[in-house]
């Protein structure tokens, strides 16, 4: 039977769902190599998608002339339908019954007034839909549980998220300097800064520090299709001018802001799974998370935990870590053994398992 892959995250900025995409289909590739299958398989991508994955088993090719969910539901079902599709991104073609669909988190259904009306309108019934039509799969077991409540999906595959990405990137230490950083004084947050991170909670923690408090670096930039205007959830006030918000920025200045931050922090309220804790830990950056289920899902015993809706014990994390030099190292050493314990090759096995049954 042939398999055709959802390429339409070649078309859009790449964020974690994205990059879930674009390695898994790289680990794919490798792991069809290595086995010597003689399935077929291609990529079906959109007219303004760059064809730009370097693979070797698997196809690339555009389809079509429409582009987003038109180009899904229209062209992509008609170019599919002959085999097996794997959409990768939370979306696909609601007529293919032959289909698996990773949906990353089931925020838009326990948070849906944080998104703006068109995109809650489409993914609320897309969830609903993909989940009765085909197979549904996430990425962590705490989203395996949420799906089943909200959309009623069963036999939902688990396929985590890796970070071995981060060896394949040259860190940019000039970032630094352009942004005004020093070694190991900053904290850094990597993400959208979309309500569910809890951006606003965490600033209002270091501005409670006052003079001790350290820099706070927010990468990301919500966007603007998907969330709301105003729900940003960051705060206005007044931040003593250790808060600097970058905006989008390349791999390769993320991750030289990682290796030189003193910590991560992630004080999300809801994730499907969290990827910038795993790459972080990767390159040596302790973290400090929510203890919501899916960030101690990630990140073991290798990171330390308070309650997000408690400004104080973020600061009373943030001070420990900082004042206990031999805890930060002790974190670092359990944050590379952690990591370690999750690879793209690992998830696109467990991907073709829950093909298999589509």
């Amino acid at each position: 039977m042939k398999n055709f892959i959802n390429g339409r995250f070649l078309s859009q900025k790449t964020s974690g769902v994205q990059r879930f995409a674009r390695e898994i289909v790289k680990a794919l590739d490798e792991h069809l190599i290595a086995s010597g299958s003689q399935e077929e398989w291609v990529l079906l991508a959109p007219a303004n998608a760059e064809l730009d994955l370097k693979l070797s088993a698997i196809k690339q090719r555009h389809v079509g002339t429409l582009s987003g969910h038109l180009w899904e539901q229209t062209q992509l079902f008609a170019a599919a339908r002959a085999g097996r599709l794997v959409n990768l991104c939370n979306s696909g073609p609601i007529l293919h019954s032959r289909s698996l669909t990773v949906i990353h988190d089931a925020m838009i259904f326990r948070t849906p007034e944080n998104f703006s009306r068109s995109y809650r309108a489409v993914h609320g019934s897309l969830g609903h839909i993909l989940a009765r039509r085909g197979k549904i799969a996430t990425v962590s077991e705490f989203s395996r549980r949420e799906l089943a409540q909200t959309i009623g999906a069963t036999d939902v595959s688990v396929i985590p998220n890796s970070c071995e990405h981060m060896a394949n990137i040259v860190p940019d230490e000039t970032v630094l300097g352009r942004l005004g950083l020093a070694e190991n004084a900053y904290l850094l947050f990597v993400g959208s800064p979309t309500p569910n991170k809890n951006i606003g909670r965490a600033i209002e923690a270091i501005s409670s520090m006052g003079e001790r408090a350290p820099t706070f670096a927010i990468v990301g930039a919500a966007a603007s299709s998907v969330f709301k205007d105003d729900a940003s959830g960051v705060g206005k006030g007044p931040q003593n001018g250790r808060v600097v918000f970058t905006g989008r920025l390349s791999d390769e200045e993320i991750a030289a802001l990682y290796k030189n931050a003193t910590a991560l922090l992630f004080p999300s309220l809801y994730e499907g799974f969290g990827i910038p804790p795993l790459e972080a830990m990767y390159l040596g950056c302790p973290v400090l998370s929510s203890n919501i289920e899916p960030a101690r899902e990630v990140c073991g015993d290798a990171a330390l935990y308070f309650d997000p809706n408690s400004s104080a014990q973020m600061v009373q994390s943030i001070d420990l870590l900082s004042e206990n030099p031999q805890l930060r190292s002790e974190m670092i050493t359990k944050g590379g053994v952690r990591a370690a314990q999750f690879s793209w090759s690992k998830s696109a096995s467990a991907l073709l398992a829950a093909i298999s049954r589509a």
